[in-house]
């Protein structure tokens, strides 16, 4: 029997859309955790950067039919740009667009 639901899980995995097998992922690994580091540019300089973020997430349409151009997220603000979370710097929501932003999303090492 719990051969037949492993074989229901599978099956009901594969059937779904990239997206939802993508957010699938992702809410694993919110639970796994990971550190990201989020840099903007502005030309060749380091204008922006955020840390701490355990996702960056693609906005959907209202009607839930498609993607629109920006990412979002939450991370730690790092004001003075020193690479560590400093006392003071807080969590914030951010948003930037996919096709003018310049920008790097990493795993802190």
């Amino acid at each position: 029997m719990k051969y037949i639901v492993a074989a229901m899980a599978l099956l009901g995995c594969l059937s779904c859309t990239q997206e939802t097998q993508n957010k699938f992922g992702r809410a694993v690994q919110n639970w796994t955790g990971t550190d990201g580091v989020l840099e903007v540019y502005a030309g060749d300089k380091l204008i922006k950067r955020f840390m701490k973020i355990d996702k960056l997430s693609t906005a959907t349409a209202t009607d839930g039919k498609g993607e629109r151009p920006y990412r979002f997220g939450y991370g730690v603000m790092d004001v003075n740009l020193n690479g560590a979370v400093d006392p003071g710097e807080k969590k914030v929501y951010f948003e930037f667009s996919d096709y003018s932003t310049s920008y790097i999303f990493f795993e802190k090492p």
